[in-house]
C-alpha cells in the first residue's frame, strides 16, 4: 500500500489521506472507475458509522457512568454497617438511577444476600429462582447457594423508604419528576419542604419547575408561616392549580374562623380563578368527548344514511354488519398474535390491516344480502323491513355458533395508547384517531358521490331508476355497489367500536335506533345532514350528562329530537323532490 501510494506522487498521498479515502488511494491502479466508486461509497458509509458510534458513546457514556456509580454506592451500603451506612444513604438523595429503586425494594423484602467470592464479600440481588445479580457489576450469577440473606435494620428501612420517595425527583424523565414532586407536595409533610426548595433551581424544564413550585406551595399552605402561606395562596391562584383547590378551601375556612382577613380574601380570589378555569377545561373536555361520541355515531349511521337515505331500503340487519366488522378486527388480531406474538412490532400494526379488512368483509356480505334478498324488495319497505330483521337474527346466531355467545376483547395497539393534553384538556389518542377517521370518511364519501362517475350514476339511479337505465346506466350494478359501500362503512364502525368496548353478537343492535335517529334528524338522503346531526347529538349528549346524569341526559336528547321533528319533519336538510318510489 505504501509503495503504490509513493509511486503515484506525494501530492496524491496527502490528498488521499486528507479525504480519508484509503481504499481508493491504495487500489487506484488496475481498477476501473465503477469499482472505485463503490469502494469510495463504502468508505463514506464506514466513516458515518464511526461518527454515529462516537456520538452514541458520548450520549450513553454518562448514563452508564451514573449507573455504575449507583451500583458501587449500593454495594457499599449493603456491605457496611452503623454510621457508615447512614453516610452512604445521604449520597442517594441526588441520584435518580432506576437500579437504586430495584435494589432497595429487593433489600426491604429479603432478596439481597452476601456471598464470599475469592475471599471478598459481594452483595447479590435475587432476580429469579436460582438467578442472582452482582449488585456492584451487574454480572448475572446462577446457583443454589447464594450466601446469607442480608436484611436492613428498622431505622435503616425508614431512611431507605425516604430515599425511594425522593428518587424520582432526580429522574431523567420530566414526567416522573413532575409526578414525584406533586406526590410529595400533596402529603404536606413538613420534612419535604426543604427537599423541594433545594431542587427547584435545578429544574431547567419550565413545566417541571412549575410543578416543583406548585408542590412546594401546597406544602407551605400547612407548614409555612403567615406570610409564606399568604404568598402560596396567591401563587396557586395565579397558576390555577386544580390539585390545590381543596387545600386552599381548608385555608379559607381556617382564616374565616381565626379572623385572618387578608388570608381569607386571597383564598377566595384564588378559588374563583381555579373554579373559572376548571369550568373552561370541563367545557372543552365535554366538547371533545361529544365530538368523539358523535364520530362513533357518524361511522355507525353513515352506512345507513346511504342504504336507507339514498336507496330507500330499510335495513334492520345494519347492526349485524357492525358486528361483522368488529369480529373481523378480532380475527385479524388473532392472526397477528399467532404470527408475530403479543407485544412485538409486527403485532402492533394489526389494526392498520383490520380497518380495510373490516370494510371489505362487511362489503362482501353486503353484496350477498343485496343480490340474494334486497334486489327483489326495492320499493317494498314493509317486506324489506321484515326480511332484513329476520336476516339479522340469522347472522347473530351464526356469529354465536362460530365465536360463542360471550363477548370477545380486541386490544388497542400501543400507538393508540396514551393521551394528548392541550391546555389541561386531555384526549386519548384512540379518540383523536376516531375523530380524524370520521372526518376522512365524510370527505371520501363526498368525493366519491360528487367527483366520480360512480357517484353520478348513484345519484341518477336513486333519483329516477327508469330514466337512468334508459341512458345506459346499469342500475342493478349501481344498487349492488352502493349497498356494499354502505355495508362496508358499517364494518369500519365495528372495527372502531372494538377499540372502545367488547365485541359481541348483538353489539350492533345498540346503535340501530340511534342510527335511524341520526339519518332522520339530518334529513333523509342528505349525507351532510347525517354528519352534522351525528356530531350535534354527540356533543349535546355529552354536555348534558354531567348536569343531568347519563340516563336523564339521554332521555332529554330523545325528547329534544321529538320536538325538533315536530317543527321540522324533514330534518335539518329536507329534500325538495324525491323520486325513490319509481
Amino acid at each position: 500500500m505504501t509503495t503504490l501510494v509513493s509511486a503515484t506522487g506525494s501530492e496524491t498521498e496527502v490528498s488521499c489521506f486528507e479525504r480519508m479515502n484509503f481504499f481508493g488511494c491504495g487500489m487506484n491502479i488496475g481498477i476501473n472507475r465503477a469499482v472505485r466508486n463503490h469502494l469510495m461509497a463504502l468508505t463514506e458509509i464506514f466513516k458515518r458509522l464511526i461518527f454515529r458510534a462516537f456520538a452514541l458513546s458520548v450520549l450513553i457514556g454518562p448514563v452508564r457512568g451514573a449507573e455504575a456509580e449507583a451500583r458501587q454506592l449500593l454495594s457499599k451500603l449493603i456491605l457496611t454497617s452503623g454510621d457508615e451506612q447512614i453516610a452512604v444513604v445521604e449520597e442517594f438523595y441526588d441520584h435518580g438511577d432506576g437500579i437504586i429503586k430495584e435494589v432497595i425494594g429487593g433489600w426491604r423484602i429479603g432478596e439481597v444476600s452476601i456471598l464470599k467470592i475469592d475471599g471478598k464479600r459481594v452483595a447479590l440481588l435475587k432476580r429469579g429462582e436460582g438467578d442472582y445479580e452482582n449488585i456492584s457489576t451487574g454480572e448475572s450469577l446462577s446457583g443454589e447457594n447464594r450466601g446469607t440473606i442480608n436484611r436492613a435494620s428498622r431505622s435503616l428501612r425508614k431512611k431507605l423508604r425516604r430515599v425511594v420517595d425522593f428518587l424520582d425527583l432526580s429522574s431523567s424523565s420530566p414526567e416522573e419528576r413532575i409526578e414525584a414532586a406533586m406526590k410529595l407536595g400533596l402529603t404536606q409533610n413538613p420534612d419535604y419542604v426543604v427537599v423541594l426548595q433545594k431542587r427547584i433551581d435545578r429544574q431547567k424544564d419550565p413545566d417541571v419547575r412549575q410543578a416543583f413550585e406548585t408542590a412546594l406551595n401546597i406544602s407551605l399552605l400547612k407548614n409555612g408561616d403567615q406570610e409564606s402561606r399568604l404568598q402560596a395562596v396567591k401563587d396557586l391562584g395565579e397558576v390555577t392549580s386544580f390539585p390545590a383547590r381543596d387545600f386552599i378551601e381548608a385555608v379559607r375556612i381556617e382564616a374565616e374562623e381565626k379572623g385572618l382577613t387578608n388570608l381569607e380574601s386571597a383564598a377566595i380570589k384564588a378559588l374563583r380563578k381555579i373554579d373559572s378555569q376548571q369550568k373552561v377545561v370541563e367545557f372543552y373536555g365535554s366538547l371533545l368527548r361529544g365530538l368523539s361520541t358523535g364520530s362513533v355515531l357518524l361511522l355507525v349511521s353513515y352506512g345507513l344514511a346511504i342504504t336507507f337515505g339514498l336507496m330507500g331500503v330499510i335495513n334492520m340487519a345494519h347492526g349485524e354488519f357492525i358486528a361483522i366488522g368488529g369480529y373481523t378486527a378480532y380475527v385479524v388480531q388473532g392472526i397477528f398474535e399467532s404470527t408475530y406474538g403479543v407485544g412485538t412490532t409486527g403485532y402492533e400494526w394489526y389494526f392498520a390491516l383490520a380497518l380495510p379488512a373490516s370494510f371489505f368483509v362487511a362489503a362482501f356480505f353486503g353484496v350477498l344480502l343485496e343480490r340474494g334478498v334486497i334486489q327483489f324488495l326495492y320499493n317494498r319497505p314493509l317486506e324489506s323491513l321484515l326480511a332484513t330483521w329476520g336476516i339479522s337474527m340469522i347472522i347473530q346466531q351464526a356469529i354465536r355458533l362460530k365465536f360463542g355467545a360471550a363477548n370477545v376483547a380486541v386490544s388497542s395497539p400501543q400507538w393508540l395508547f396514551g393521551s394528548f393534553e392541550f391546555h389541561r384538556v386531555a384526549m386519548s389518542y384512540n379518540r383523536i384517531f376516531l375523530i380524524a377517521f370520521a372526518l376522512f370518511v365524510i370527505v371520501a364519501t363526498w368525493l366519491l358521490l360528487n367527483k366520480t362517475n360512480w357517484g353520478l350514476h348513484i345519484r341518477a339511479t336513486m333519483q329516477n331508476r327508469r330514466m337512468a337505465s334508459s341512458l345506459g346506466i346499469n342500475s342493478s350494478k349501481v344498487n349492488m355497489m352502493t349497498f356494499a359501500y354502505g355495508s362496508g362503512l358499517a364494518g369500519l364502525a365495528g372495527a372502531f367500536l372494538s377499540q372502545i368496548g367488547n365485541v359481541g353478537p348483538s353489539m350492533g343492535q345498540t346503535y340501530i335506533v340511534d342510527s335511524f335517529m341520526v339519518v332522520v334528524v339530518g334529513g333523509v338522503g342528505n349525507l351532510l345532514g347525517a354528519a352534522l346531526s351525528s356530531l350535534g347529538i354527540g356533543v349535546i349528549d355529552q354536555g348534558l350528562q354531567p348536569l343531568l346524569g347519563p340516563v336523564m341526559g339521554k332521555i332529554t336528547v330523545l325528547f329534544g329530537i321529538i320536538l325538533f321533528l315536530q317543527l321540522r319533519p324533514g330534518g335539518l336538510f329536507p329534500a325538495r323532490t324525491r323520486s325513490l318510489d319509481d
